[in-house]
């Protein structure tokens, strides 16, 4: 089977995207040439060439606009080049009245149907008064249908992709000044692993957040793949960790639908002096810090204490790192380390459609089939506080929405 893996160690933009798919194989005269149908062609020009962060080579792509002189070079998040502020029916006309293969158009319209939920969730209105401040300028087009073009002419089987950094710090936008991730790409994310803190910036964007959501068959930590092809694609900003994102091309292994074993540490601690509310921020802030599992037992302890027993699991290299977390946050004075083998399940991650909105399932795989599909808690919890109805209410309408 022929795997489009992406690898967003460093997070994805739209820009990014393209670059590292071109990077990949995807001929830059076949996107022009595609992207000429959307009938925008005295809008932009795409200026691709070669570039390099941290001696990692590679393929750069700015979207430049030309509409009103405005030379944007790239994807910067979160700018500020709108186009008449398009709506979600504007863009609809565009893609669906260009000369696009139907395939093409679909995906497009699939990404851009993400961002729109997104956005109005976040400002709490509907999918067709939204405005797209950013996404709807040309430059996002772009990138959202030059994303539908180029998987479609890879001509791959299944999409896959490792957690998605999203950065740190703030952003300013067209709404003010806004956390990382920003609230879009937050939403569009709900039920998709990521990380975060690797940067102090923006590392993914809304419309590289819908791109990876949207593509994505399934979320693998640790695909077992051969891989055939690496692109890259360079970012515009120069960090301390290669500002790139890596893409592959590859063959599944034979043995992928095994459940993996790889080995982990189990640290353990037991505490008799620290409060029920101190020791939940402990937990939330370990879990914050990319815990695999984190899990409290009571115990009693000498002198007929009653105490608790702080156990965290995370991978070798991890341990130091999670150890002085342990010291800095918890009341311990020492800690135990168990080696051991955790096997686990492939998990993957589909959206089901309901009448209240989308809702994430988390699959489970054994031996090549889904045995198992968990509606996302939150997502069914923030359904049914909106709606006012009840949680059981909530599952049964994702239930008959999925057949």
């Amino acid at each position: 089977m022929k795997i489009l893996h992406y690898d967003p160690f460093a997070g994805i933009s739209g820009d990014m995207n393209l670059a590292a798919l071109i990077d990949l194989g995807v001929s830059p005269a076949h996107l022009r040439s595609e992207l000429h149908k959307l009938g925008l062609g005295d809008e932009f020009d795409l200026d691709i060439s070669t570039d390099a962060r941290n001696a990692i080579h590679g393929t750069r792509v700015d979207v430049r606009l030309r509409h009103h002189g405005h030379d944007n070079g790239g994807e910067h998040p979160h700018g500020h080049h709108h186009h008449g502020h398009r709506n979600l029916a504007d863009i609809t006309a565009i893609i669906e009245g260009s000369g696009l293969d139907e395939a093409v158009k679909k995906t497009s319209l699939k990404l851009f149907g993400l961002v729109a939920a997104a956005e109005a969730r976040v400002h709490g209105t509907t999918v067709d008064q939204v405005h797209f401040h950013e996404v709807g300028a040309t430059d996002s087009i772009v990138d959202i249908v030059g994303a539908a073009i180029c998987l479609h002419s890879l001509g791959v089987d299944e999409v896959w992709a490792s957690p998605v950094e999203l950065g740190g710090g703030f952003v300013r936008c067209a709404h003010g000044v806004m956390p990382v991730p920003a609230p879009a790409t937050e939403a569009i994310l709900h039920g998709v692993p990521t990380t975060r803190g690797c940067t102090t910036h923006e590392a993914t964007t809304p419309t590289g957040a819908a791109i990876v959501a949207g593509l994505a068959d399934r979320f693998v930590d640790a695909p077992r793949m051969a891989v055939r092809r690496t692109g890259y694609g360079i970012g515009h900003r120069e960090t301390e960790q290669p500002n790139v994102l890596r893409v592959h091309l590859a063959e599944a292994d034979a043995g992928r639908d095994a459940p993996a074993t790889r080995e982990a540490r189990m640290l353990q601690c037991n505490i008799d002096d620290m409060t029920a509310e101190a020791l939940g921020a402990a937990m939330d802030l370990l879990m914050e810090n990319g815990a695999m599992d984190v899990h409290f037992t009571p115990i009693q302890m000498k002198k007929n204490r009653p105490a608790t027993c702080v156990s965290l699991l995370c991978s070798p290299d991890e341990e130091e790192r999670f150890k002085d977390l342990l010291f800095r946050h918890t009341a311990t004075l020492g800690i135990k380390s168990f080696r051991l083998e955790k096997t686990e399940l492939e998990r993957s991650f589909t959206t089901v459609q309901t009448p209240l909105g989308p809702v994430t399932l988390k699959n489970a795989h054994l031996g090549g089939e889904v045995i198992r599909s968990k509606p996302e808690f939150s997502q069914c919890q923030e359904l049914a506080r909106r709606n006012g109805i009840s949680l059981a209410e909530v599952y049964a309408m994702v239930e008959r929405s999925r057949k």
